[in-house]
């Protein structure tokens, strides 16, 4: 079997899960019953360094939300499906709208629902604060929770896997 950075270095599409993923999970409701997310600014700079170094990103996530377009737009992530309960439907649409296939994928989820994805993909994550199903079924847990860095650890591993964080850095170096 490959290791997590065989796996992470061959990477081309990596897919993140919302809630437990790029934000801490919780569901923070305001006093109209709004919903209300706490994004990472770490995660969003990972991203945005994993689309520059030429790797695509996309989000599915179960939940509707509102907050998730804007941040997906925020960041440019073009391929965004929301409100999927059945999210091996919305990947294998993904990979055949992109002409991939599950080899060339990576995604990170926390919860029993994104196994159907984690099981299927070259380079499956997970974070220490996920379900424990999970955690035993894919390549890589993170160290720092989800919502708290693990979106960002997760993106830095796959451009060092693929030999690429050196150059990512040196935009902001030079």
């Amino acid at each position: 079997m490959n290791s997590p950075v065989e796996r992470a270095s061959k990477i081309r599409l990596m897919i993140f899960d919302v809630d437990g993923i790029l934000t801490d999970g919780g569901l923070h409701f305001g006093p109209e019953g709004e919903m209300m997310k706490c994004f990472n600014v770490l995660d969003g700079q990972g991203i945005k360094l994993l689309q520059q170094a030429g790797i695509i990103t996309a989000i599915i996530s179960a939940r509707q939300s509102a907050i998730v377009t804007k941040r997906a737009t925020d960041l440019g992530i073009s391929h965004v499906r929301q409100g999927i309960h059945d999210k091996k439907l919305a990947f294998l649409q993904l990979l055949a709208e992109l002409n991939m296939t599950e080899q060339d994928c990576g995604f990170i989820g926390d919860d029993v629902i994104d196994l159907p994805i984690l099981t299927r993909v070259r380079f499956a994550a997970s974070v220490p604060n996920g379900h424990r199903e999970v955690q035993q079924r894919v390549h890589y847990v993170t160290t720092a929770r989800g919502g708290q860095g693990a979106a960002r650890e997760i993106c830095d591993f796959i451009l060092r896997a693929q030999g690429k964080y050196e150059q990512a850095l040196q935009n902001y170096l030079s």
